[in-house]
């Protein structure tokens, strides 16, 4: 029942929208090209969204930090890989910049700390500059600072230096 040449209805449209609600927040955005890709008009679309955003179902701002927080807690994104990922999504620069503002960089050192402990147990530390470059770089696809990175990365290093030691004297 779709008039030719356009993507559907304001109701076929909110529903769409609604179902890709259900899976996970969105940015307006994301929806407006969901939209846009089924062949809805931009007049519907901005008709719905808007909406949406009245009644509070679509919230940039509320995305923004929902997507930050669990992005960094359960994915270890730091933070330059979450501003690129928001700027992705379509949210605005101050948006991004307050939801960036809950991870400061002692959460991010500690963040990164956790990854190398964890990534230690599966690399292998008989070739220390490897090890560096391996762990340094991992958490370098993840959106950590490099000097931060080199930092984490040489004192997880030293600590199981350390914890090895004693393993081998003689007693």
């Amino acid at each position: 029942m779709r008039p030719t040449g356009e993507g559907g209805t304001e109701t076929q449209a909110k529903d769409l929208c609604l179902r890709l609600l259900t899976d996970r927040a969105r940015s307006r955005a994301e929806l407006s090209e969901r939209l846009a890709k089924k062949g809805y008009s931009a007049e519907i679309a901005e008709r719905v969204l808007d909406r949406l955003t009245e009644v509070g179902l679509v919230n940039d701002a509320d995305f923004a930090q929902q997507w930050v927080h669990s992005r960094h807690t359960y994915s270890g994104k730091g933070k330059r890989a979450l501003a690129l990922e928001l700027r992705r999504k379509g949210i605005g620069q101050e948006d991004a910049t307050e939801a960036l503002a809950q991870i400061d960089s002692e959460d991010e050192r500690a963040r990164a700390t956790e990854l190398v402990a964890k990534k230690l147990r599966t690399v292998s530390t008989d070739d220390r500059d490897r090890a560096v470059r391996r762990l340094v770089s991992m958490l370098a696809r993840r959106g950590f600072p490099q000097g931060m990175a080199f930092e984490v990365v040489k004192e997880q290093l030293d600590r199981a230096g350390a914890e090895t030691d004693g393993l081998f004297d003689e007693t």
